[in-house]
């Protein structure tokens, strides 16, 4: 197995993990989770490999979803912009 199939499958986890915790806590069905989920620009991020965003939790991944939603700019999560406390 190469880096890009391991990558692959980490992603497909994150993806699995991260649309059920939006589908628990907003009540939006897995395929509306997965659909605004898989077009955000968190997601994007977490693709994208350079980032190295598979060290996050999916519970990390999902605020920074959540601050997307709200402030437009995933990286306005407290985990990104590494203020004290977290």
């Amino acid at each position: 197995m190469n880096m890009k199939e391991i990558f692959s499958d980490v992603l497909a986890n994150y993806d699995s993990e991260v649309i059920k915790l939006i589908s628990e806590k907003y009540g939006f069905s897995e395929m509306e989770s997965m659909r605004k989920f898989l077009y955000s620009e968190t997601y994007e991020m977490l693709s994208d490999f350079e980032l190295e965003m598979w060290e996050f939790s999916p519970l990390v991944i999902l605020d920074m979803w959540e601050n997307e939603k709200i402030t437009g700019d995933p990286r306005n999560s407290v985990y990104i912009r590494g203020e004290s406390g977290v």
